[in-house]
């Protein structure tokens, strides 16, 4: 059956963590995966155990490499496995839910080659709220900076999808597949809310829209 926690008590104490730079993964949002190393297989079927849950966290490539791989990130994201298929070469098509935060409090014994965590959700209990707070941030204001940026990487837009979107879904959405530094999508995922969040992706986009050296913007 899905799981869907409606409190701490309800996650999981120890999880299996893929690590995946520029990979990012926020409460609310959805991340589809594409898993065919067999250490990420049994680490999925693992996840399909223990509540359907996984997490995503990023290397974080000014740490030490540990005998586990390299240093990961503090905080990383709780994933809810929502769907699932099997392609015939044998690779998983996985979809994760973002569920909650978590700060990694201990890293475990390798199990199958995949690494695994004790998380603490408890910084993050706000994630689990329902309905969620609103997105304070005007929308004209993303939508803005959405397009100089879209413009200044030659980005094509479904404007009509994007419109579509929610503040939450359209927050999400761009914080995931906007082709931000890894430093800077663990800078979203760290925003203390989504208010703060949309604010510091407003900014990300407006600086990352600025010509460089040599370069000039026009308008279109």
């Amino acid at each position: 059956m899905p799981f869907h926690p409606t409190g701490l008590d309800d996650l999981p104490a120890e999880i299996a963590v893929f690590p995946l730079t520029g990979a990012l993964l926020l409460p609310g949002g959805r991340l589809p995966l594409n898993i065919f190393e067999p250490r990420y297989l049994a680490m999925v079927q693992a996840s399909l155990g223990n509540r359907r849950s996984l997490g995503m966290i990023q290397p974080d490539r000014s740490l030490p490499a540990t005998p586990n791989g390299p240093g990961l990130y503090r905080i990383g994201c709780l994933g809810r496995l929502s769907s699932f298929s099997e392609t015939e070469d044998g690779r998983l098509l996985i979809t994760l839910a973002g569920t909650i935060r978590f700060q990694i409090t201990e890293e475990l014994p390798m199990r199958d080659g995949y690494r695994r965590v004790r998380p603490d959700y408890t910084p993050f209990a706000a994630d689990l709220a329902r309905p969620l707070p609103p997105v304070i941030l005007g929308r004209p204001a993303l939508l803005e900076a959405l397009r100089t940026y879209f413009r200044a990487k030659g980005i094509e837009a479904n404007w009509e999808a994007v419109e579509r979107l929610d503040d939450h879904a359209l927050v999400n959405t761009l914080a995931a597949v906007c082709p931000f530094e890894p430093v800077e999508k663990q800078a979203l995922l760290e925003a203390p809310d989504a208010a703060a969040r949309a604010t510091m992706l407003v900014t990300m986009l407006r600086m990352d829209s600025l010509p460089g050296p040599g370069q000039d913007i026009r308008p279109s």
